[in-house]
């Protein structure tokens, strides 16, 4: 009876100690709110190294990259890293758990529709003060989506924003990879350069099913859409 005491004892410091780390030790990486990317790239760039590198050197992908390709997946909630410098072929380094995200598959389509944009973007932003720990934001809407929306006649204002990968586990409507990916993808996008950062999301990974996206009431340029993402994903060894 005293060794099982003991053991759960134990076991409740323990996931106590994990918790605190977690909460306090490791915030203290980080400079407080309100701080640079600079900062935040000095904070964190020698752990993000040190898990990182050993990755692109067993891929043969060359550090820093100079290229950066994400592919977002809803269905399998999976965000994919690949990286390539000059015409190299983009290599695969590794995958992320999608933690948050809401929505069904399928595009967004207006404010508060709580859904995860789908197609091909950018990150056009950084934010080193986001509430959810470090944050890069998607340019959505994306040329496509302004062109989808002005020939339905919907209005242009109402289409949303502030698409975000960022840390923590829970979102509306962005992708929330946790703290560690987050910090992973800041530095990496920080030090790649904005320009130099693809994003495809795809409802799911076609690649590994030629099932389409099973979709009630989406648009009929919807079926194109993915048409395109399947034929983009190819290019992708997974």
């Amino acid at each position: 009876m005293k060794i099982r005491l003991v053991v759960t004892i134990l076991f409740l410091l323990t996931g106590f100690a994990v918790w605190l780390y977690r909460h306090f030790f490791r915030s203290l990486s980080l400079p407080p709110k309100p701080r640079t990317i600079e900062q935040v790239l000095v904070a964190i760039g020698p752990s993000v190294e040190g898990r990182l590198r050993p990755a692109f050197d067993r891929v043969g992908a060359t550090w820093p990259p100079r290229d950066l390709i994400l592919l977002a997946f809803k269905a399998e909630r999976r965000l994919e890293l690949y990286a390539s410098h000059a015409n190299e072929k983009p290599r695969f380094v590794c995958s992320y758990p999608i933690l948050g995200a809401s929505g069904s598959l399928g595009p967004k389509l207006r404010e508060g529709d709580k859904q995860v944009p789908e197609g091909f973007y950018r990150i056009e932003l950084l934010n080193p003060n986001s509430r959810y720990h470090l944050s890069l934001r998607v340019n959505y809407p994306n040329a496509d989506d302004v062109e989808h929306a002005r020939e339905e006649g919907r209005d242009l204002s109402t289409l949303g924003g502030d698409i975000m990968i960022h840390g923590g586990s829970a979102s509306i409507g962005c992708l929330a990879v946790g703290d560690t990916a987050a910090e992973e993808l800041f530095f990496l996008a920080a030090r790649a350069g904005l320009d130099n950062i693809r994003l495809i999301i795809a409802p799911r990974d076609f690649r590994k099913s030629n099932r389409a996206a099973a979709l009630e009431d989406a648009p009929v340029w919807t079926v194109e859409l993915h048409k395109r993402i399947r034929t983009k994903l190819a290019e992708f060894p997974f």
